[in-house]
């Protein structure tokens, strides 16, 4: 059912990942394709804050704070997986993996890659700032009109 604390948080969630990923696309390897990602990443926060952080918006502040940096990690975490699949399923194509058992490896090797760029502070500074931001306007909203 939705809620004024799952628009709120989907809403904000979608925004950080969208100002994280034009963050991150400074730092991308030249000639990588990132014309999507913004948007595409936007889609995985708004689906995050949805379901994870909304329905948890009435709950106390710092359990608010908790949930906010949960989803903001749950919503990395799946960004990374899926941009590494995507990147794997475009290396397969081109037969450079000699099985499917390489080809699962790979998307963690492709995840820690992506994990090692991330680790900018200013992006893990933005990720954390942004999602106790958006756990503390998620569980206000929630505490006013849910």
């Amino acid at each position: 059912m939705p809620t004024a604390s799952k628009l709120v948080a989907a809403l904000l969630f979608a925004a950080l990942a969208y100002y994280t990923s034009d963050l991150v696309k400074p730092l991308l390897p030249e000639g990588t394709p990132a014309k999507w990602l913004s948007e595409g990443n936007a889609l995985i926060g708004l689906f995050c804050g949805w379901k994870i952080m909304g329905p948890r918006g009435r709950e106390g502040l710092v359990t608010g704070l908790g949930i906010g940096l949960t989803t903001t990690v749950a919503m990395t975490l799946s960004a990374i997986f899926i941009h590494a699949s995507i990147e794997m399923v475009k290396l397969s194509l081109r037969k450079t993996y000699d099985g499917p058992v390489e080809a699962v490896a790979a998307v963690f090797e492709i995840c820690f890659e992506h994990i090692q760029l991330i680790s900018d502070p200013t992006i893990l500074g933005t990720l954390i700032v942004g999602g106790l931001f958006c756990g503390w306007l998620t569980h206000w909203t929630g505490q006013r009109w849910s």
